[in-house]
């Protein structure tokens, strides 16, 4: 279903606070022509915790009319179980192609109660990769019995805990009957760990950074594709190691960031909406340096 890389766009909001669905439209598009292989509209990146449901329908059909069916389109679902279920309808609605599952509310859960949450949150006709972080945290057994759902193509890692990964990814390929059940790195600045994550047989990641650095995710994904080791570590060094440092320097910067790096591209993002808080000025002088290395090393590289 997904070839290339995964492009997870922001929400951009209007200088009011709507959200501005031009922009949106605007923002995916640029990503779509650019490479990406697959978007993921208002999910973690699009602040889906911060879209009440006629926004969050008009974010996914925005991005679908975007697209126009050049790739496929998953939007964020969870919360509640009924409220999960009801974005779920909503994203068929607006023409998605499957839906992210994100963790419930708040509570902590067993692996049954887990497993119940993704039976009763989702649609057997809408694709859906469950998501594996925060108060959603699956063990072997129930990771493979969600993968056993009908309406379950996949299973996504937030969490970093490689040793269980590997463990789940070695059950669900043992006692699954579909080869091509998918697995996806989702850790934060995800490059940053892919290498590790695809010796244990996860080949799928998805980039925050492909919103404002699409050049260097790409260049980025190809070297991994084809090997380049130099290419890889030269990124790593410059780009997405001091990019993973910044981002461990503010709450919520997995995503106010990346907002503030689509505006240091020159384009409008409208900031966060509470509880997230936007990027200091000191810190985005930091980014825009960051920027400036990862695309230095990206033209020694094509010189080499």
């Amino acid at each position: 279903m997904f070839k290339g890389l995964l492009f997870f766009p922001v929400t951009p909001y209007r200088s009011d606070g709507e959200v501005d669905l031009d922009e949106l439209a605007a923002h995916v598009k640029r990503g779509v022509d650019a490479g990406a292989g697959g978007v993921f509209a208002a999910c973690g990146t699009g602040e889906f915790s911060a879209l009440e449901p006629g926004e969050y329908g008009e974010v996914v059909r925005a991005a679908v009319e975007a697209i126009g069916g050049r790739v496929p389109v998953f939007a964020g679902a969870g919360g509640p179980v009924r409220t999960a279920r009801r974005f779920a309808d909503l994203a068929k609605d607006a023409g998605a192609d499957g839906i992210l599952l994100l963790p419930p509310y708040l509570t902590e859960a067993s692996g049954a109660g887990l497993v119940g949450y993704v039976r009763e949150a989702t649609r057997q006709d809408l694709p859906t990769i469950v998501y594996n972080r925060a108060n959603a945290r699956f063990n072997e057994d129930s990771a493979v019995a969600v993968a056993r759902l009908p309406q379950v193509i996949g299973f996504k890692d937030g969490a970093g805990d490689l040793d269980l990964m590997s463990r789940i990814v070695r059950a669900v390929r043992d006692q699954g009957d579909d080869p091509s059940f998918l697995f996806f790195n989702g850790m934060p600045t995800a490059e940053v760990t892919q290498r590790a994550y695809r010796a244990i047989g996860v080949p799928l990641y998805s980039s925050a950074a492909f919103a404002f650095a699409p050049r260097i995710a790409l260049a980025y994904y190809e070297a991994l594709e084809r090997g380049d080791l130099a290419t890889l570590e030269s990124l790593e060094r410059t780009f997405y190691h001091p990019l993973a440092r910044l981002r461990a320097k503010g709450a919520g910067y997995a995503v106010s960031l990346i907002k503030a790096g689509v505006e240091l591209v020159g384009h409008s993002s409208g900031g966060v909406r509470p509880p997230l808080t936007d990027v200091p000025q000191p810190h985005r002088q930091e980014l825009a340096g960051i920027l400036a290395a990862g695309l230095a090393a990206l033209t020694e590289t094509d010189k080499g």
